[in-house]
């Protein structure tokens, strides 16, 4: 399922990151990789933010919906 339809303050394994190559090597650099963990801290307006390797960022609705966790 999308990151986007996770729910708060549970831990997910990513399963696969989709998109453009562009895409997918901005989510790898802020952290997004397969396997790895990550928690949806809060949702506002369909914007994320989420816990991922101990850091706090902020996604948009379009980019989480390319996390499959």
């Amino acid at each position: 399922m999308p990151l986007t339809l996770a729910d708060l303050d549970k831990e997910y394994t990513i399963k696969r990151i989709g998109g453009t190559l562009e895409v997918r090597n901005h989510l790898n650099n802020l952290g997004f990789t397969v396997g790895g963990t990550v928690k949806v801290v809060s949702t506002i307006n369909g914007n994320l933010i989420v816990n991922v390797k101990e850091t706090r960022v902020a996604l948009d609705r379009e980019l989480a919906q390319k996390i499959m966790v």
